[in-house]
């Protein structure tokens, strides 16, 4: 009965080592923090998906382009012949809309800021740079460097050249104030707010999504130039043309982005050139196991002797060991490796009767 006890023990002993064993791989595996994703991720090459809307220079969008740039036209040439439009400022200068409606004048100095190009503009960049970093693609961020260039190119260029004077440094009633050293037509926040908010909706990636931010942008740049409007910063026909000035911008971007797709192709070949200047593998190699010495107790010595160490190889934390590796205690093996100690000495030779996984026999006259 005794002998009953021992062997049943021994068959029981290594299977709770093994079951702590595994328990102690899985604590000890190494978790990624949030800064290896992060670094995961950006490491990964930008591949813009496929199923993105690329806005192409359709007939539409021709016609389109050809009457903002002709409504853009006429807005200049009724400005400086002095027609309806300038007498129709000067109506509006003088009805005061900031004295008619005094109560939504702290609102609106607050959302005229959806205009100014810095802080917008800071806000904007923030978004599609996430975009970007999500779709993989410098495409976002290049088209509205891309609108923001042309808008300061084009806008600037405009309100220096015919540099007309705001309604508050008018000089001659009913004149248009033209080549007087303004810098106010167009309105570079009306002009602003469509860029701005409009290169969502042109960025955007379905059809549907950009109808839905096409309308927001509207409403928030005819908002914006009405408000310059009555707080009596721009003239009528000033909204007039940042809005036919932003439009023309945007019905144009089409024709930029073979330029924007050689852009993005230069600069990732330049992060690719340093990358390789600076040895980085382009995958993180794979750990190999490591080399510890295991004693036998088949040596001259005895089991234990120092003449008996043969390298074995490490059970790492990429591969499961499907069997405990029974290891003799010293600084270099873990717990879960130890071989469970009997009586009878630390391996029990092998019993023709035994089968594992079943209980085992009695012998004979216990």
């Amino acid at each position: 009965m005794p002998h009953h006890i021992v062997i049943t023990n021994a068959l029981i002993r290594p299977s709770r080592a093994l079951t702590r064993c595994n328990v102690d791989w899985v604590r000890t595996e190494r978790n990624l923090t949030r800064l290896d994703r992060l670094f995961a991720r950006l490491d990964r090459e930008p591949e813009r998906p496929a199923h993105l809307d690329e806005p192409r220079m359709s007939p539409h969008r021709v016609v389109l382009f050809s009457a903002t740039l002709a409504f853009y036209v006429a807005i200049v040439v009724a400005v400086v012949a002095t027609s309806w439009l300038v007498r129709f400022d000067w109506q509006v200068m003088f009805f005061r809309p900031y004295q008619q409606w005094p109560e939504i004048h702290g609102f609106l100095d607050y959302w005229v800021v959806l205009g100014q190009r810095g802080p917008t503009a800071v806000m904007v960049a923030a978004w599609l740079g996430w975009r970007s970093w999500r779709q993989h693609t410098l495409r976002p961020l290049l088209m509205f460097g891309a609108a923001l260039l042309l808008l300061n190119a084009t806008v600037g260029a405009a309100k220096i050249g015919m540099g007309r004077l705001g309604p508050h440094y008018a000089t001659v009633i009913g004149s248009n104030e033209m080549w007087q050293g303004g810098d106010i037509f167009p309105s570079g926040h009306t002009a602003n707010a469509v860029v701005t908010w409009g290169i969502l909706a042109y960025l955007a990636s379905t059809p549907r999504t950009r109808r839905y931010l096409s309308a927001l942008s509207a409403v928030v740049s005819l908002s914006v130039g009405l408000t310059t409007v009555y707080l009596g910063t721009h003239w009528l026909s000033d909204v007039l043309l940042g809005w036919a000035a932003g439009l023309l911008i945007l019905l144009a971007l089409p024709w930029v982005e073979p330029l924007i797709t050689r852009v993005e192709a230069w600069i990732l070949g330049i992060r690719d050139a340093w990358a390789r200047r600076g040895g980085r593998p382009a995958t993180p190699p794979v750990p190999t196991p490591a080399l510890v010495p295991q004693r036998t107790a088949g040596g001259p010595g005895g089991p234990g002797a120092p003449g008996d160490e043969q390298p074995a190889r490490e059970p790492v934390a990429t591969a499961r060991p499907r069997t405990p590796a029974y290891l003799a205690p010293g600084p270099h093996t873990a717990r879960c490796e130890r071989t469970p100690v009997t009586p009878q000495g630390p391996r029990r030779p092998p019993h023709p009767e035994r089968v594992r996984g079943t209980s085992a026999r009695p012998l004979a006259g216990g």
